[in-house]
């Protein structure tokens, strides 16, 4: 199926580097991995966006770097989702302007409009040189367990949507409260009312900030799958590295019992983004490969 797009998020995690199975021996630099990259794979996740705000530049070498037709799916700036925030992470006139009295970590409701409103107009002017490209799939926002469904709630998803006109978002929520019960079709209408693209998560279940696998599509033209292994263990884990809490390999029949649904949501959209979260060494490149076939 032509319409479906499967990789992974990031490719320049520090244990995919280190394991040193997935890239070549000669692949030293940024710019040799992501080049490689992009001959194994259609599509790549940026996760470092959420980290901190890309230099433009930066963009326009991914943009160069990768071939034509090559997606880019960009993950949004955490402060811009809800998640704490470091102030050393913004810019250095950001911080200026905060005052000798900022907080060490910050939140949305902390920063003052003005200042939320440079930082919105920064990251469209980071994204600008993949989407000139034609090479930006969706912006992902992925909210966290905090963010719950209620008027609090929903009015920051509404206001990441405003904040954004003129790019294809994807949203995931992270708390079951979006999904239980007679939520779930309310939560699905609301993303469609917003024109934004419904997640569709496989990960853990049977904790507080897990979500059910709902395939359903709420944008003509994109569905997203993201997978983050099944890992319960290391789910709600504290670690400075994300590799740790989604050390998950898919097995064969894991993937092929998720194909009929794949096929199913891709024949009602232009197309399906495929993204393994599984970023612990080469896990999620290896399903990524696998995947291919168990869909032919």
């Amino acid at each position: 199926m032509d319409n479906i797009l499967i990789g992974s998020a990031s490719w320049t995690d520090k244990t995919l580097i280190g394991c040193g199975r997935f890239y070549p021996r000669q692949a030293r630099s940024a710019e040799a991995r992501l080049r490689y990259y992009a001959t194994q794979f259609p599509i790549v996740e940026v996760d470092s966006s959420y980290y901190g705000i890309p230099a433009p530049s930066n963009a326009q070498l991914w943009a160069d770097r990768t071939p034509e037709g090559f997606v880019f799916n960009v993950k949004a700036f955490r402060l811009f989702t809800g998640h704490q925030t470091s102030p050393i992470v913004l810019h250095k006139d950001i911080q200026q302007a905060l005052g000798p009295r900022e907080p060490r970590t910050l939140y949305y409701r902390d920063v003052p409009e003005e200042i939320r409103s440079e930082l919105w107009r920064r990251f469209s002017e980071a994204l600008e040189p993949l989407r000139q490209a034609g090479k930006l799939g969706a912006v992902h926002f992925q909210f966290p367990p905090w963010i719950v469904r209620n008027r609090d709630g929903m009015a920051h998803v509404r206001e990441c949507a405003a904040r954004m006109q003129g790019h294809r978002l994807s949203v995931e929520f992270r708390h079951r409260s979006w999904f239980e019960g007679e939520r779930l079709d309310k939560t699905l209408a609301f993303e469609r009312e917003l024109g934004v693209v419904h997640t569709i998560v496989d990960g853990p279940q049977g904790f507080a900030n897990s979500v059910p696998c709902v395939w359903e599509v709420t944008h003509p033209e994109l569905a997203l799958l993201r997978l983050h292994g099944r890992n319960k263990e290391t789910w709600n884990i504290k670690s400075d590295a994300s590799s740790s809490r989604f050390n998950y390999w898919y097995a064969a029949d894991e993937l092929a019992a998720m194909v009929p649904q794949i096929r199913r949501v891709a024949g009602q959209v232009g197309s399906l983004h495929v993204l393994f979260n599984t970023n612990y060494e080469d896990q999620g490149q290896v399903n990524a490969r696998l995947l291919p076939g168990l869909l032919r």
